[in-house]
């Protein structure tokens, strides 16, 4: 009966700890290897809607692609790391100048966490007099850091003028940010500052240089099915061709 009531037990708890992982403000899940996805949410007129970034462990520490947008997240994100790969975030890339990947600059540069966008991210960050990156980048840059080499590129415009993909050839990783929507998504979403007609050409060449992706990471909702970039090119076609249209 003992024996009975400790197993009852056990599911009891391991079933709350799951709601709470499903509930929490910040989740964490393993990609593959040394990389790992984690989701915040923010509240955007109204509606809760989640945000989607990475992060990367090496044998020199962590290297974290855009922020949290919950900025309550911020130092629960860098907790977490420690706690789980028991090693500190060492760089940190924002992959556009919104607030959902550009957000957390400043408090990270605070942290000693070395800080990092293309220039054009930066001209818009300091023309909106918002806190910028330590280092400016060029365009196209391959880093390498630890075991792990990546390449931080700049397609053109597409989402807004600045924004970047990352991507990990040895393990076909391709971090979009909020240059590819979701299959999910039913259209593009914010336009504020995107260039539709450009879009389609950088997908395109993203898509010609970065071939067989085997994970692409989105900017929001889920991210698992592969077909995301031609969902992204599709939706951009649909909307060209209706503006072309008035």
């Amino acid at each position: 009966m003992r024996k009975l009531a400790s197993i009852i037990l056990f599911f009891a708890i391991l079933s709350n700890s799951f709601a709470q992982s499903k509930n929490s403000p910040l989740q964490i899940s393993h990609l593959t290897g040394d990389f790992y996805v984690y989701k915040t949410f923010h509240d955007y007129k109204g509606t809760l809607i989640s945000a989607n970034a990475l992060y990367l462990v090496t044998d020199k520490g962590v290297v974290l692609f855009d922020a949290p947008w919950d900025k309550t997240q911020f130092q629960p994100l860098l907790d977490s790391i420690k706690a789980r790969h028991h090693k500190e975030v060492v760089m940190h890339f924002a992959t556009h100048s919104h607030e959902d990947r550009a957000g957390g600059l400043d408090f990270y540069k605070e942290k000693g966490i070395k800080t990092y966008t293309i220039k054009l991210t930066d001209q818009i960050l300091e023309k909106n007099n918002e806190k910028r990156a330590e280092f400016i980048i060029p365009n196209d840059t391959t880093f390498t850091v630890g075991q792990h080499t990546f390449e931080v590129y700049y397609p053109g415009k597409g989402h807004a003028s600045d924004n970047v993909v990352v991507w990990f050839n040895k393990e076909k990783v391709l971090y979009g940010g909020c240059f590819i929507k979701s299959t999910e998504a039913k259209d593009l979403g914010y336009l504020g500052d995107a260039d539709v007609k450009e879009w389609e050409k950088s997908i395109k060449k993203v898509q010609s240089k970065f071939k067989n992706p085997k994970y692409i990471i989105t900017g929001h909702d889920d991210w698992k099915d592969l077909s995301s970039l031609n969902h992204t090119l599709k939706l951009v076609q649909e909307y060209n061709a209706v503006s072309g249209k008035k």
